[in-house]
């Protein structure tokens, strides 16, 4: 199955503030039809949407060029990936140094997913690998990043 990689909002505003592109009720049912099938046709998206395929067009290349859709992926089943090391790892920032900590982040690919998030930890990232010495490596090269002051890491055993 295809998925959709949307940007968090939060994000967008906090990296690129002159990006000020904001949501409507079509762009949210557009992005949320794509979470569920990323391979659906333009046709069968106009359909849902009851507007034109030239409508949906034009949306999808607005939200990829604001950089609100970043792209499409592949997701599999979670039994399907039984050699995948899966983990979530919270991150307590140093002072305002969040933007340049995201932009590091960004460049691990084994990091699927990344949330800001409120309470003691600054963000969330969701950690896939291959292997234990993999997961390692990543562990120690987010910690070392410039501005990562604190962080906590589970690997998820079994989804219930």
């Amino acid at each position: 199955m295809l998925a959709v990689i949307v940007q968090n909002d939060n994000l967008v505003r906090n990296m690129t503030p002159t990006n000020t592109h904001t949501y409507d009720n079509l762009d949210r049912e557009l992005i949320s039809l794509l979470r569920k099938d990323g391979r659906a046709s333009l046709t069968h998206l106009a359909e849902k949407l009851k507007v034109s395929r030239g409508t949906v067009q034009n949306r999808l290349d607005r939200l990829q060029a604001s950089g609100v859709l970043l792209g499409f992926t592949v997701r599999i089943r979670e039994d399907q990936g039984l050699d995948t090391i899966r983990a979530i790892m919270m991150i307590e920032v140093v002072g305002k140094s969040a933007s340049q900590v995201i932009r590091e982040l960004r460049g691990f690919p084994e990091l699927v997913a990344l949330h800001s998030t409120n309470g003691a930890w600054d963000l969330v990232a969701e950690i896939q690998t291959s292997s234990l010495a993999e997961f390692d490596r990543v562990l120690g090269s987010v910690r070392i990043i410039d501005g990562v002051l604190n962080s906590e890491t589970s690997i998820l055993l079994t989804t219930v």
